[in-house]
């Protein structure tokens, strides 16, 4: 996949977010399977992460600020991805299975973004924890950061366990 560049045309602002979200997800995604198989559960930070935990903390932010945030939705376990204050993956999951939920999880943030307009304010709801509810467009410039941020970070820990590095 490659980088959206902002020469290339697009439908509208919306088309944007889409691009950059999905290279992020797919650039994420990439560099984490590159890594030798004993990487993937260790972390080889001070911050104690590790690249499986990343891709179900992605997962679960998406799901936070679209669907429980903006959407309002009623979902089960939107802090998920934490146990004792870390980020958390349940027994038994693996890259393929957490690859499954991350990429199906881009599909619902693409139906959302789709059937919204950008200027549509999220519905009122325990996720906004008290303030008024942001525009679609706040949300996902937020989710962009969230993943350029986290893009940086694992391709720190690609170059240090010998896995495919970014720019």
């Amino acid at each position: 996949m490659t980088f959206p560049e902002p020469t290339v045309p697009a439908a509208g602002r919306a088309e944007v977010f889409l691009r950059y979200l999905d290279y992020f997800r797919e650039t994420l995604l990439q560099r984490v399977a590159s890594l030798p198989a004993d990487a993937l559960g260790r972390s080889s930070l001070p911050s104690g992460w590790t690249p499986l935990e990343l891709l179900n903390h992605l997962r679960h932010v998406e799901r936070r600020w679209l669907e429980w945030g903006f959407e309002g939705r009623d979902v089960p376990e939107p802090w998920g991805d934490r146990r004792d204050e870390r980020w958390y993956i349940a027994p038994g999951e693996t890259l393929g299975t957490l690859s499954e939920q991350l990429r199906r999880q881009g599909e619902t943030t693409r139906a959302i973004i789709t059937g919204s307009d950008l200027d549509t304010i999220g519905a009122p709801g325990p996720r906004w924890d008290g303030a008024d509810p942001p525009p679609l467009e706040r949300v996902l410039f937020h989710l962009l950061q969230e993943y350029a941020r986290h893009a940086g970070h694992i391709d720190i820990v690609a170059e240090l366990a010998g896995g495919t590095q970014g720019e």
